[in-house]
């Protein structure tokens, strides 16, 4: 039997960042992206600034490749009926970050934004969805094309190479069945476990360097903390959610939801933040200091000293 991993979600924020640790993020791009990716750097992302129920505190992990591309890469397990707007805003906001003042127009970083998503999301059945941008003529229907001048210029064959790209993992809808290599990865994703007959890019790697008993005493109560956190997040949200039916159903369907959502949407932020400080606790308890729980938890050294005397 296949020994369990840490989460996705948990590596990228606190494992992958490691330059050692490249070649497993390397292999999942290069098989997501049917190319060879190779990892410059970690950039910092929105999530390393202040509280996640910020605006901007969006991306998980921000990388730049070899050819120059920017790559976001977002793992997201709480519902939310606005997502496809939150990776428009993402995708912008970065690519205006990376924008040198004075710097031409052509000299746009390409964006790739990768969303993993563990919640029913839009009505489509499919595991994975590619997005880009092309333009058809109204009346002939024909799609416009880069001239040679053009592709000389931005170094690009089409008008979809300049936009960003967008990738949407919906991970409920894998039927665990790994068809080719990107399967196996999907299967990872949503079972944390490789298997022995699998050799996708990056994934022996990955069952080598992810094993949660090779944790440090120190990863593995933070880890856990997360892990309780998550299951308490969506006890929280299908309660909240059956709530919201209820009030739906007295007040009239219409105002129900709408209600419900935003009721939804204050009893997330809150439990969040609740999750952060019990998570914290348990933390203290099992010997970790101030610092390394700000670390772990993203509260500030202030509220953690105050909250836990």
């Amino acid at each position: 039997m296949s020994r369990k991993l840490v989460s996705f979600d948990w590596a990228i924020k606190k494992l992958l960042r490691s330059k050692t640790n490249f070649g497993i993020l390397e292999g999942f791009l290069s098989e997501l992206l049917f190319s060879d990716v190779k990892i410059v750097a970690i950039l910092e992302s929105e999530s390393d600034r202040g509280h996640r129920d910020n605006k901007q505190n969006q991306v998980d992990i921000k990388v730049e490749d070899s050819s120059g591309q920017l790559i976001l890469i977002e793992v997201q397990y709480s519902r939310e009926q606005d997502y496809l707007f939150r990776i428009l805003f993402s995708a912008a906001k970065c690519l205006t970050d990376h924008m040198d003042k004075g710097a031409r127009y052509s000299e746009v970083s390409k964006i790739i934004s990768i969303s993993i998503l563990y919640f029913d999301f839009c009505a489509g059945d499919d595991y994975i969805y590619h997005g880009t941008t092309e333009f058809y003529g109204l009346h002939n229907r024909h799609k416009l094309e880069l001239n040679k001048e053009q592709k000389q210029l931005f170094d690009c064959e089409k008008v979809a190479d300049i936009f960003p790209e967008h990738y949407i993992i919906n991970v409920k809808n894998f039927d665990d069945i790994a068809k080719d290599p990107l399967d196996e990865w999907i299967y990872f994703l949503k079972n944390e476990e490789v298997k022995e007959e699998f050799h996708a890019k990056g994934l022996l790697e990955a069952k080598e360097k992810l094993d949660i008993l090779k944790l440090s005493p120190t990863e593995k109560a933070a880890y856990d903390a997360h892990i309780h956190e998550l299951r308490r997040e969506a006890s929280l949200y299908q309660s909240s959610f059956e709530l919201g039916e209820i009030k739906g159903i007295e007040q009239g369907i219409e105002q129900g939801i709408e209600q419900g959502i935003e009721q939804e949407r204050l009893a997330q932020q809150d439990l969040r933040h609740q999750e952060k400080v019990e998570q914290a606790k348990t933390m203290h308890k099992n010997g970790l200091n101030v610092e390394q729980i700000a670390l772990f938890t993203d509260l500030s050294v202030e509220e953690l000293t105050r909250v836990l005397g």
